[in-house]
């Protein structure tokens, strides 16, 4: 099919898994990586723009694809101060959707998180909820917004309390149950799936995706 893809957020947890999966996949001939850092060893299909992501505007000409990955994301541990941290979570994403929507890029697929509601009075969830919102704002043909819940894999990072908190949290996975399911802990690999399943399907509407519904959508590889 002689796709090209963007990926953005290639060096974490989920955007790893996904830009390897594409890699593998026949479909996509080209794979634009935008970061801070190159990534090593990876195959000539791959093409790697390095800068900063706060400026993605200077990137307008290269950001051109099919797809638009965005698995950018971090925590607040990583990133204390609220400022900063709304700069990442909510500004590099809705600048790619901006972006995308300015060179005609018909599919943006973006990960959320459970709980994102841009009218709470928790920090996180309304900095996730807001960003949710200014991205379908642009109106782009196949938006696709994915919420999971704790998200499980091997991270290349030492999180020695999110290891214990997934520890105890798995401990517990037998009690949810009924509505209780879409709190289970989500392997980023079903996330990196689904977003390629839900990029290849033929649905052309904005679609917010619970936790349930991406495990569910995963299996249809």
């Amino acid at each position: 099919m002689n796709k090209t893809a963007i990926i953005l957020g290639a060096t974490g947890l989920t955007g790893n898994l996904l830009l390897h999966k594409l890699i593998k996949d026949e479909r996509y001939t080209t794979i634009k990586l935008f970061s801070r850092s190159k990534i090593e060893g990876l195959p000539d299909k791959v093409v790697q723009f390095i800068g900063d992501l706060f400026e993605l505007e200077t990137f307008k000409a290269d950001f051109t694809a099919n797809e638009v990955y965005c698995c950018i994301g971090t925590t607040a541990k990583k990133t204390p101060d609220k400022a900063g941290y709304k700069q990442i979570d909510y500004g590099i994403p809705v600048h790619a959707a901006q972006l995308s929507k300015e060179n005609s890029i018909p599919t943006f697929l973006v990960i959320s998180a459970m709980g994102a509601n841009k009218n709470s009075s928790v920090f996180y969830n309304k900095t996730k909820g807001e960003m949710e919102h200014d991205v379908l704002q642009q109106n782009i043909k196949n938006t696709f917004i994915l919420r999971p819940s704790l998200i499980g894999g091997d991270r290349r990072e030492r999180r020695v309390l999110e290891r214990i908190g997934l520890g105890l949290f798995k401990i517990i996975q037998p009690l949810f149950i009924g509505k209780l399911k879409k709190y289970k802990i989500i392997n980023a690999e079903s996330i990196a799936q689904a977003m390629i399943h839900l990029a290849n399907s033929k649905s052309n509407a904005e679609v917010i995706i619970t936790s349930n519904d991406i495990k569910r959508i995963a299996k249809n590889k």
